[in-house]
């Protein structure tokens, strides 16, 4: 008999991978046709998304705060304390210190990331600035 995979597993790799900037691996953890917040942009546009992350926020940590699981889905409340280089979702940063969480919701297929809902909480931004 196949365990099912363990799903907070997987997703703590894929976390500690983006925090090692191992873009080489993403494909082992994410779709080729992965959807984010309703646009298909595939593995190599979901790379380029977060690599033009960490260009803007080169401090850009990925810190679960909560996790739930209910596979297919994983449900994370992502913590961040960062100094963004410029702009920041239309806000003037411009190295400043902030600290911010961001709601995702995945669903895995095959155990890869195959769709992301994710929603920054700007508003706990506007307030430190």
């Amino acid at each position: 008999m196949v365990s099912e995979p363990n799903l907070s597993d997987i997703y703590r790799d894929y976390l500690d991978c983006l925090n090692r900037r191992d873009w080489a691996s993403l494909g082992r953890f994410v779709a080729d046709d992965v959807i984010h917040n309703g646009r298909r942009i595939g593995l190599s546009g979901y790379r380029d998304m977060l690599e033009r992350d960490v260009h803007e926020i080169p401090d850009l940590r990925f810190v679960v705060e909560l996790l739930v699981t209910q596979p297919p889905v994983v449900a994370s409340r992502l913590a961040f304390d960062c100094r963004p280089r410029h702009r920041f979702l239309g806000l003037p940063i411009d190295g400043r210190r902030i600290s911010f969480a961001e709601n995702v919701f995945y669903t895995f297929r095959d155990g890869k990331i195959a769709q992301v809902w994710s929603v920054i909480d700007k508003t706990a931004i506007e307030t430190q600035l």
